[in-house]
């Protein structure tokens, strides 16, 4: 797996990469209407945080006639592995086991989670035999 290079992005920023990520490729336009009711933003602020997030290497666009269609240059697998490692560094010293057990303590976890991390476990169990 390719390693997704470190590219600190606004809350903001990541919400547009996630509507890149659904429907690629997309128009400023595109984004502002599919983020209207959530985020209220109006056409300038998509486009000056599309700029900020070319300018990071998150996004490309190609031009088609008069518009940008834009694309995400990160993928989303190679950005979720690298947040989630970020997360546990930062705040459980990178231990896996920490956070569950902090999970664990605040009975943060339903039933259904519980069982899901017993079918996660067994799935890596067996992939490591």
């Amino acid at each position: 797996m390719e390693k997704a290079k470190k590219t600190s992005l606004s809350a903001a920023e990541w919400r547009i990469l996630t509507e890149l990520w659904e429907h690629e490729p997309s128009t400023s336009a595109q984004i502002t209407l599919a983020l209207k009711d959530e985020k209220n933003w109006d056409k300038h602020t998509v486009i000056t945080l599309l700029k900020r997030m070319e300018a990071k290497g998150a996004v490309t666009f190609e031009k088609v006639g008069n518009t940008k269609e834009y694309h995400p240059i990160l993928k989303r697998e190679d950005v979720a592995v690298s947040e989630t490692r970020s997360f546990l560094d930062r705040m459980y010293r990178g231990s896996l086991g920490m956070m569950i057990n902090s999970l664990v303590e605040q009975k943060a976890l339903s039933k259904k989670d519980i069982g899901e991390l017993y079918d996660i476990l067994k799935k890596a169990e067996e992939e490591t035999e």
